[in-house]
């Protein structure tokens, strides 16, 4: 290493050009990165939803209604004046309301009363629209504009245009936030002025590196682009500060500038690459998840932490070589106190933790897998947002509702009419529309409009479109789905259902078989690397069993809270606690085995800390602030919980390893001094 470190420190101002350069092109780059804001687009090809959906694009020119748009006060003339300029919107393919069900000329009393009641009620309009999915955020602003803010807007659309819309602006505050956060966290644990801000150029750079290198997949998930940045500047913020102390440090044994930054580099890349890659494959773990949202995480997690690995290991050291001057300049006292009584004091009390470590594991498994699940976007904004308030307007009004398309082979009228029959015996079936349900089985298609068939029946297919009170995810919705899973099995060999509560079904099923694959692997993964790098059989079991018992408390919070959390949230975060704070117990546990060879157990325990605990506090105080500023700020209930989540599992990550590890490491220190190779442990007395 120490040959590469030379090359790659030979020529500093070259280097930082190039990545200069790289910088550019990529910030131009990202400009040209999709986002997308439709969980639902990340099931699986193969599931049943994402086939139906894709055999409807295929056959019919309107998709799955995708948006219920609310008038007030309107006449029936007023309300076909409102269709007809929702319908011109660009992006709108298709919408319903009564009048393609009925004779709206007629009296309504002369109608059927459940059938209006789906479209019309207490002078409200309600139409069934579906909107082009990339061009929904434009759609969904332009029908606001022409129904006013006193209607409502609610569905998918609605939901995934105001993800569009306020996520963009909450991630630029979190952002800056964040920022400012690390600057003051630098200033107060590194020793000059201008280090906190040329720490910020090699993370900027690594930032802006990864962001546009994205473009390579087209498309990423909003997950994805809101968390990455600011978890990359949290997970990697204590390599860069690893590696200044180490070069503060050489410098004092060393005259020459660039042989101290060699060695120090040369010293700190065993500690450095260990904990980046541990955490890399705890990111990397969630691409081996059927749901395709873990992959996009993953891969562009994973790909920040390694760009932040060659900033580190690249970048830095030049920007350091070029400035240490600057850095000698603006060099300030030590602002952090000493921690030598922190310490003490955990020496004392870290056995009695210790057991109480041992007492939580169990209780708080059980409690992290007994939680209650939403596994959808129909949870994501609350009521206090916009589109909570719509949700709740338009259920106040026609209630809880679904729409779905079921396609079944065409050519069968009479069993598609025995089919629509029994699909209309069920008590949350309201209305459905079919061929047979509209014109009769007896009348000939040749008799019908081209604009009515077309919504009806394709080149392959008739369709029925099923007006469902339901919710969009509840344990009620599920059963229903199965259940005309099964009558339509009944009928028709091939069938094909497609809706919002059939597509959460889907995630439902993906997402819960992704769960113990995910964990076991990232658990399988860092115990090998840390078996690797540590040559020990022991370590490895204590630090996994203290970082997993940290996520199970963690994540055992909302079930004693009775709170029911998204599970994908879930899914995401525990290989994101994983990966992210098993570097704390890394960096305490190779500083114990270095310090461990002069030094007896219990003196090794105190030094250990006093030696760590700034670089510690200095890296999870960042993840911290980071998830608990996404948790508040984001009205994204998705965004939200995961910041929450993480802020919340670094916190007790943080905890067990100031307070549980020391202890761990001082019982087994026998049984670790046998099972590690050259540990070299100073025999006590």
């Amino acid at each position: 290493m120490e040959r590469f470190f030379r090359i790659v420190t030979a020529r500093p101002k070259l280097v930082v050009l190039l990545f200069l350069l790289v910088s550019i092109v990529c910030g131009i780059m990202y400009g040209f990165v999709g986002v997308n804001y439709d969980l639902t687009d990340y099931l699986p090809p193969d599931s049943p939803s994402t086939v139906a959906i894709d055999v409807m694009e295929n056959e019919y020119a309107g998709g799955i209604p995708n948006a219920r748009v609310m008038v007030r006060d309107v006449t029936l003339p007023q309300a076909l004046e409102y269709k007809e300029k929702i319908a011109a919107v660009d992006g709108v393919t298709d919408i319903m309301w009564l009048d393609d069900s009925a004779d709206v000329l007629q009296p309504l009393e002369t109608l059927d009363q459940s059938l209006v009641g789906d479209y019309y009620k207490d002078g409200a309009a309600l139409f069934n629209v579906t909107i082009e999915e990339k061009k929904i955020p434009d759609a969904v602003a332009e029908i606001r504009s022409i129904i006013g803010d006193d209607n409502a807007i609610t569905g998918t659309a609605g939901s995934t245009a105001a993800a569009t819309r306020d996520t963009v602006s909450e991630v630029s505050v979190i952002a800056v936030c964040t920022v400012i956060f690390v600057i003051f966290i630098l200033i107060m644990t590194t020793g000059s002025w201008a280090e906190p801000f040329i720490i910020l150029l090699g993370f900027g750079a690594a930032i802006i590196i990864n962001m546009g290198t994205n473009i390579m997949f087209g498309t990423i998930s909003f997950v994805s682009n809101a968390a990455a940045p600011t978890l990359q500047i949290a997970v990697s913020l204590d390599y860069s500060v690893f590696l200044i102390h180490r070069f503060e440090a050489c410098r004092k044994e060393k005259g020459d500038v660039r042989e101290a930054m060699i060695t120090a580099l040369c010293k700190s890349t065993s500690s450095i690459l260990s904990s980046g890659l541990t955490t890399v494959i705890g990111f990397l773990a969630l691409c081996l998840m059927k749901f395709r949202i873990g992959p996009d995480m993953g891969f562009v997690l994973a790909k920040g932490i390694a760009i932040s690995l060659i900033s580190v290991f690249v970048l830095l050291p030049n920007i350091i070589l070029l400035t240490y001057k600057l850095m000698d300049k603006t060099a300030h006292r030590p602002f952090v106190p000493s921690f030598n009584g922190f310490a003490k004091l955990v020496t004392k009390i870290m056995l009695p933790l210790a057991v109480v470590f041992a007492v939580l594991i169990i209780p708080s498994y059980l409690a992290s897998n007994s939680n209650s699940y939403y596994y959808g976007a129909s949870h994501i904004f609350g009521k206090g947002t916009e589109y909570g308030r719509d949700t709740e307007a338009v259920e106040e009004v026609f209630g809880r509702s679904d729409t779905y398309v079921l396609m079944v082979p065409k050519g069968d009228n009479v069993t598609m009419k025995s089919l629509s029959d029994k699909l209309q015996e069920l008590p949350q079936v309201s209305s459905v529309l079919s061929y047979v349900d509209t014109v009769g089985v007896e009348i000939p298609e040749q008799y019908l409009d081209e604009e009515t068939l077309s919504k009806l029946v394709s080149e392959n297919y008739s369709r029925l479109v099923l007006n469902l009170d339901t919710e969009y995810e509840s344990e009620e919705t599920f059963r229903l789905i199965e259940e005309i899973r099964r009558i339509a099995a009944d009928h028709y060999e091939e069938y094909h259902l497609a809706g919002q509560g059939v597509s959460t079904y889907d995630l439902m099923e993906t997402v819960t078989d992704d769960m113990l694959k995910v964990n076991l692997i990232a658990i399988a993964a860092v115990f090998l690397v840390l078996l690797l790098s540590m040559k020990s059989v022991t370590l490895p079991i204590i630090l996994v069993l203290s970082i997993e018992t940290a996520i199970w408390v963690n994540m055992s919070f909302p079930y004693f809270m009775d709170t029911t959390i998204f599970y994908i949230s879930y899914l995401i975060v525990s290989s994101i606690q994983l990966g992210a704070t098993v570097d704390y117990a890394i960096l305490f546990t190779d500083r114990y085995l270095e310090l461990r060879k002069e030094h007896n157990k219990k003196d090794t325990v105190r030094l250990m800390l006093s030696s760590c605990i700034v670089s510690l506090i200095a890296s999870s105080s960042v993840m911290i602030v980071v998830g608990f500023l996404m948790g508040y700020i984001s009205t994204h209930g998705l965004l939200a919980q995961l910041g929450l989540f993480i802020g919340r599992g670094t916190l007790c990550s943080l905890i067990i390893v100031l307070f549980v590890l020391p202890g761990l490491l001082y019982l087994f220190d026998g049984l670790i001094g046998r099972t590690t190779r050259h540990s070299d442990f100073l025999k006590e007395r």
